[in-house]
């Protein structure tokens, strides 16, 4: 049994000040016995505009936002998962949103580039997201080796997509992490019904920290970060604000769920390739 944290943020265009909050709450689900931590997705810069990122991406290995992740894993010896990091593109006007993963020596161990961008236009609101225009996908499915179980990456809008997860199960996916930053909209309309069906179809745990609160750009993001067991069951959220979510993780509990219901072994129809 292993305790793992969501950390919920509602970061600013400031990074030095979202690093801090970071910082605090990382201490938080520390003193509640966290062993694996995951951040939300942009928990270092939430820009006044999308081009903001672009202008604090970093070098891979190099930079504040990724020391900062080295020295907090190191530091309090956890394995930690650190939301979206701007990295430099092979476009000089976008970034990759790379999902970096740390072990509990400080080691860089994984690297997800998010895959599926949030280019969508909501009615209700009138918002307008077009992440491609600074963004850079990413081609590349990630399950790794953790302590906790074979952990597979995912960033936000990826969480809609459930052929993703279907090849990470292929992979032998046991713990599935989604740093997130929902909108409000969204997030009241499918937040809880996707991460819970992500967790329920592939009979894994799924550790799902989000964005949560107002953020100086206009943006209103949903909070509800939470941890959801192989059956469905949110075992710990937390609806709105800056705060930590905490849950015990079990291997066993998750290879009995596949044992007494093996749904996964009744599929009939495999993802294929399209090559």
């Amino acid at each position: 049994m292993s305790v793992v944290a969501c950390i919920q943020m509602a970061s600013s265009p400031n990074v030095g000040a979202n690093l801090l909050e970071a910082e605090r709450l990382i201490e938080e689900a520390v003193s509640q016995h966290a062993r694996l931590v995951v951040l939300p997705e942009n928990f270092a810069l939430m820009g006044k505009s999308e081009h903001d990122k672009v202008e604090e991406r970093e070098t891979p290995g190099s930079g504040a936002i990724q020391s900062f992740l080295a020295e907090q894993s190191a530091r309090h010896g956890i394995w930690l998962v650190g939301g979206t990091v701007p990295l430099v593109a092979d476009a000089d006007d976008k970034v990759r949103a790379a999902c970096l993963v740390f072990d509990d020596q400080g080691k860089q161990v994984a690297r997800y580039d998010k895959i599926h961008l949030f280019d969508v236009a909501l009615v209700d609101s009138g918002e307008q997201y077009t992440e491609s225009d600074t963004i850079e996908p990413g081609d590349e499915i990630v399950v790794i080796d953790s302590p906790f179980g074979r952990m597979g990456i995912s960033v936000c809008y990826d969480l809609r997509f459930p052929e993703l997860y279907r090849k990470q199960l292929d992979q032998g996916l046991e713990i599935l992490v989604v740093p997130s930053a929902f909108t409000a909209i969204t997030g009241r309309a499918h937040w809880e019904v996707l991460v819970r069906a992500r967790a329920i179809e592939n009979l894994c745990y799924v550790i799902a920290p989000d964005q949560g609160g107002y953020h100086l750009n206009g943006r209103e993001t949903y909070g509800h970060s939470m941890i959801v067991d192989p059956w469905g069951t949110v075992l710990n959220s937390l609806s709105r604000g800056p705060g930590v979510v905490c849950a015990d993780i079990e291997l066993g509990r998750l290879q009995s769920a596949r044992r007494n219901f093996p749904s996964i072994a009744h599929r009939r129809l495999q993802c294929l390739d399209n090559d």
